[in-house]
């Protein structure tokens, strides 16, 4: 019997399964993807926002706050990347600036820093802010995160410490049984005590399979982006937003922590919950919203566009609370913008909905730290040339846009939770991640992988499950002729 199982492995439930994993309590993690992280937050603008936004005394309000100042934390802890950007909030006309004056009053109420500054200090930090602005406010506690490498982090010191991390596992049913439950999944059952739902824009299918009336309807929300190379570097140097509108945060210019720029996102409500393409009316849309926020935008340095599903609900706020239904039964649904932020302290809102039902104790070796890896392109050159001798797999460049090492890809393939298909290692190593988009490097990381893990090429997949690019050799031998 599991003490406490979590469905879903995105940012949100890597954070509790961290969280719990301090306790003498068994935990799993199911997640029907091949990796962490691989839903909404894969795709968004990474900005850990200062909460001057959310609407006063909502759970957004509370745990965004709480959530900035864990992200610092856990940089030290577990190796985070943490950009400390700081971000201007940017009025036109009179009626933003009024927008503005209730934004001020609103930080203040949340605990969120803001501060004045004029429009030639502004000005004179970002040369690239579009002429029509009238009023700014800076944002200084706002930073941009890898969200991947986040999760990541968070679920290999979760694992580290005794959490078990079932990927490839659908939850197909969950069957109340007095008190616990047997979850089912696509190919297996698992019981427990405790069931926390994290599963993004699935939550409501999950809550489906438990409750008689589910509390909350995920309306997916679409947000196209594009991603600027990160040779321009330097085009924007803080998190540069809008004035808010009912659709969300509007369109943002957000540096990144490995030197790209997003501009988007859109804010479309969709229904297919899969439904990350763009579009040209979208991508055109972000053009024209970005021009008032932003001039000199180098559009001609994209290196690509990708969308991102939110999980949003009708409420405004989270919907974070045991179900009224069946207890032991946890929602965090609705978890979008600012979830990414919110997430260290939803882990904690969660942790001690579960330390109130039973008396779990602290344990007395719990590590605390991660063990990063420090990629070939990040060492000095004295570590370079140590790296080298100790493994010479580090003089062979896989991947020439972003100086990605053999050794870099195979480090990453046997870390705790394995980088075992082409995206993965991207993700984790960024071998693919430049301006050729892999053009150079996937076929040396699909002959890496299938080397490292005894397979055959053709068994090596771009993502999930059966999705080889190989399908067998184009010029073997034939004998039928």
């Amino acid at each position: 019997m599991i003490d406490v199982l979590i469905i879903g492995a995105g940012i949100t439930g890597s954070a509790l399964a961290r969280e719990l994993s301090k306790y003498e309590m068994t935990v799993t993690v199911l997640d029907k993807e091949m990796d962490v992280g691989n839903g909404a937050t894969m795709a968004n603008s990474a900005i850990i926002h200062s909460g001057h936004d959310p609407k006063e005394g909502t759970l957004k309000a509370k745990l965004n706050v709480r959530g900035n100042a864990l992200y610092d934390v856990l940089e030290k802890e577990l190796n985070i990347p943490l950009l400390k950007t700081g971000a201007f909030l940017v009025a036109h006309n009179d009626e933003e600036k009024a927008t503005l004056r209730t934004l001020r009053a609103r930080a203040k109420t949340n605990g969120a820093v803001m501060e004045e500054i004029s429009l030639e200090e502004a000005f004179k930090a970002e040369p690239n802010l579009s002429r029509d602005i009238q009023e700014v406010v800076s944002l200084p506690t706002t930073k941009v995160t890898f969200p991947w490498e986040v999760a990541l982090a968070l679920m290999e010191n979760a694992v580290v410490n005794g959490v078990t991390f079932e990927r490839g596992q659908e939850v197909i049913a969950i069957h109340p049984n007095g008190g616990t439950f047997t979850v089912e999944t696509t190919t297996d059952a698992f019981d427990a005590k405790y069931v926390i739902n994290a599963a993004g824009v699935f939550a409501d299918t999950i809550a489906g399979m438990v409750e008689t009336h589910v509390p909350y309807t995920i309306k997916p929300r679409k947000g196209e982006y594009f991603v600027i190379d990160r040779r321009e570097k330097g085009y924007m140097n803080h998190v540069i937003y809008p004035i808010p509108s009912k659709a969300g945060k509007g369109v943002l210019v957000t540096p990144q922590v490995h030197g790209e720029t997003l501009i988007g996102p859109t804010s479309l409500t969709i229904e297919d919950k899969t439904g990350n393409n763009t579009t040209a009316g979208g991508l055109n849309w972000i053009k024209n919203e970005a021009k008032k926020i932003a001039q000199n935008i180098p559009y001609h340095k994209t290196i690509r566009t990708f969308a991102g599903i939110r999980p949003s609900i009708e409420q405004y706020d989270f919907y974070i609370q045991e179900s009224t239904e069946v207890p032991n039964f946890y929602h965090l649904g609705g978890i979008d913008s600012p979830g990414l932020t919110s997430a260290p302290a939803i882990a904690e809102m969660a942790r001690d909905w579960v330390l109130s039902k039973e008396a779990f104790a602290l344990k007395t070796h719990f590590t605390a730290t991660r063990e990063k890896i420090t990629p070939f392109r990040s060492m000095s050159d004295d570590e370079k040339r140590a790296a080298f001798q100790a493994d010479a797999r580090y003089g062979k460049l896989i991947c020439k846009c972003e100086r990605v090492t053999e050794a870099d890809v195979v480090n990453a393939i046997h870390r705790p939770i394995p980088a075992d298909s082409v995206k993965a290692v991207k993700k984790r190593t960024r071998a693919g991640a430049g301006i050729c988009q892999g053009g150079y490097c996937q076929h040396n990381v699909i002959n890496i992988i299938a080397r490292e893990l005894s397979i055959p090429k053709t068994e090596v997949n771009y993502y999930n499950k059966h999705t080889n690019i190989l399908v067998r050799e184009t010029k073997e031998a034939r004998h039928d002729v």
